[in-house]
C-alpha cells in the first residue's frame, strides 16, 4: 500500500491587503512609501500597477503623489484625453539606485477607448515591452491586451474624505513586494 503525503498549499507571500485611508494625506502617505518601495524591490521600476474605482475614487490624485513622491517635477497632467502620459523621474536617494538616475513611468487612462483592439492600435506593446514603471487607470476598457499588473489598486470613496483600499496581485514579483510592504508597514507602526 503506497501512501502519499498530502498537498497542502501555502502560499509563499499574501495575495491581498485591505485598508482604510482616512484622509487625502493617508493617500499621499502611501503613495511616498510606495515610491520608495518601488525603487528598492527588484524589478520594481518596472511594475505594472492597474488602478480600479469609479470616477471620483482618487485613481488621479493617488497617481499624482506617487509622480511627485518618486521625483518628477513640473505640472502632471491627467492623461484622460492623450490616453497617455509619460514622465521622467529621478531615482530617489536610498532607493537602490545610482542617485539622479532617470526612471521612466507611463500613466495611462483607457476611459475614452470603445474597443480593446484601440490598445494595440496606438502602438501600446512597445511601451509596455520597454522599461519603466506603468500606471493604468481603467484597464477594463482595454481587456485582453495588458500584461498581467504587478498590483491592483482598488479604491472604493467611502465619503468625500475617505477611501477603502484594496492592493491585489497578478504576479510572483508583486506577491513578493506586497508581503514587503506589509512587513515595512508594520515595522513602521
Amino acid at each position: 500500500m503506497s501512501s502519499h503525503p498530502p498537498i497542502v498549499e501555502s502560499p509563499d507571500a499574501p495575495a491581498y491587503w485591505e485598508g482604510l485611508w482616512p484622509n487625502e494625506a493617508a493617500t499621499q502617505a502611501f503613495a511616498t512609501q510606495l515610491a520608495q518601495g518601488l525603487g528598492q524591490w527588484p524589478g520594481g521600476r518596472d511594475a505594472r500597477i492597474e488602478l480600479r474605482g469609479n470616477l471620483g475614487a482618487g485613481k488621479t490624485t493617488l497617481v499624482r503623489h506617487l509622480l511627485r513622491a518618486a521625483g518628477v517635477t513640473g505640472r502632471i497632467k491627467s492623461p484622460t484625453y492623450a490616453v497617455v502620459e509619460p514622465h521622467q523621474a529621478v531615482n530617489l536617494a536610498g532607493t537602490g539606485g545610482a542617485g539622479g538616475m532617470a526612471w521612466p513611468i507611463w500613466h495611462f487612462d483607457f476611459y475614452r477607448f470603445n474597443d480593446p483592439q484601440e490598445w494595440e492600435d496606438a502602438g501600446f506593446r512597445d511601451i509596455f515591452a520597454g522599461p519603466g514603471l506603468k500606471l493604468m487607470e481603467w484597464p477594463d476598457k482595454v481587456a485582453g491586451q495588458l500584461p498581467p499588473p504587478d498590483w491592483v489598486i482598488t479604491l472604493d470613496a467611502i465619503d468625500e474624505d475617505q477611501r477603502l483600499v484594496r492592493i491585489g496581485t497578478g504576479t510572483q514579483r508583486g506577491r513578493m513586494w506586497l508581503q514587503s510592504w506589509i512587513q515595512g508597514a508594520a515595522h513602521a507602526q
